[in-house]
C-alpha cells in the first residue's frame, strides 16, 4: 500500500499523497527500530524437572531475562517445538518465569537446538523473530506403564524382617548389654543385669534391614521391548515411593539396592538408553 501511494504521489504531484506516504514510511521506520530493539538483550533459559518421562506432560519453566538497563521488553513470545508462551512485559534488569507443558515422544536423549523469540511490538503489524541457538540435551525416561511384575524379583530380594543388620536399633536380636543412657526407652532396661551389677543396664538390639527388591530385567517374558522397559520403570518408581530400596540386573550390569534419588535417576537413565546406540 505504501508503494502504491508513493507512485501515485509521484505521478500526480499531490501534496496530500506525499504526506500520507511520508507518514506510512515513518510508521515502518519507527516500527522497525523499536521492534528490533525490543528483541535485543533478551536471554532465555529452560528449567526442567529432574524426572522427565516419555509421552507424559513435563512442566517446563521458561525464564526470560531482560538484560537492558532502561527499556522494558514487551509482548515477548517464546516458541519451542511448535509450542509458545507469551510474556506481556519484562522490566529492565529483571526476570520473568512462565511454565509450558511439554510432551516428549519416546525415551532416550532428546536435543533442543533452537529457541525462537518473537514479538509484534510496537504496532502489532509486523512480527519479528530472533533465533537463539541452543544445544540442550535432555534425558527422557521411559513411559510409566502400570503393571504387576513380582515374577521378575530376583533371588536377592529381601523383605522387611528377614535379616537383622549390625546397626544398633530397637527391632531385632540382642547385640549387647550396656550402661543406661538418659533417653533410652524404659522398656529396654535389662532388670536382670541391673540387679547383678547395681547399675542401670540397657539392652542394645540390632535394627531390621530395610526392605529391598532386586529386579531382574531378563526374567520378563513380554514380547514388546518398550512395554517391558515401561513396566520396569513403573516398578522402580512405585517401589521407591513406598520406601523400598530397588536394585536392577540388566545386561552385564548389576545395581545394588538403594533408596537415594541419584540411584533412581541412574536406573531410569539406564532403562532409557537400553537398546539405543
Amino acid at each position: 500500500m505504501t508503494i502504491l501511494i508513493g507512485f501515485s504521489a509521484v505521478n500526480t504531484a499531490n501534496n496530500l499523497l506525499y504526506i500520507i506516504t511520508s507518514a506510512l514510511l515513518s510508521y515502518m521506520l519507527v516500527s522497525g527500530i523499536f521492534g528490533r530493539k525490543n528483541l535485543r538483550g533478551i536471554a532465555v533459559s529452560l528449567e526442567f524437572p529432574e524426572e522427565r518421562f516419555a509421552d507424559s506432560i513435563t512442566p517446563t519453566g521458561i525464564k526470560v531475562t531482560n538484560e537492558r538497563r532502561f527499556m522494558p521488553a514487551f509482548l515477548i513470545r517464546i516458541l519451542i517445538d511448535d509450542q509458545e508462551v507469551l510474556f506481556p512485559i519484562v522490566g529492565p534488569r529483571s526476570t520473568a518465569v512462565l511454565y509450558l507443558n511439554m510432551v516428549f515422544q519416546g525415551r532416550g536423549l532428546h536435543t533442543i537446538t533452537d529457541i525462537v523469540v518473537a514479538s509484534v511490538f510496537p504496532f502489532n503489524f509486523f512480527t519479528r523473530y530472533r533465533r537463539i541457538p541452543k544445544n540442550l540435551e535432555l534425558m527422557i525416561f521411559p513411559k510409566l506403564q502400570r503393571c504387576s511384575l513380582s515374577h521378575l524379583f530376583s533371588d536377592q530380594t529381601r523383605w522387611k524382617g528377614d535379616v537383622s543388620s549390625d546397626v544398633p536399633g530397637y527391632d531385632s536380636d540382642l547385640i549387647s548389654i550396656r550402661n543406661y543412657v538418659s533417653g533410652d526407652p524404659v522398656k529396654y532396661i535389662s532388670w536382670k543385669a541391673t540387679a547383678k551389677t547395681g547399675q542401670l543396664k540397657t539392652k542394645e538390639l540390632s535394627a531390621i534391614e530395610s526392605p529391598n527388591v532386586m529386579l531382574d530385567f531378563h526374567r520378563l517374558t513380554e514380547h514388546d521391548l518398550e512395554q517391558t522397559i515401561s513396566s520396569v520403570a513403573y516398578m522402580i518408581v512405585k517401589l521407591m515411593q513406598a520406601g523400598t530400596a530397588v536394585g536392577l540386573m540388566i545386561g552385564d550390569e548389576t545395581y545394588k539396592p538403594d533408596l537415594s534419588v541419584s540411584h533412581k535417576i541412574t536406573l531410569l537413565t539406564r532403562l532409557a538408553l537400553y537398546g539405543q546406540n
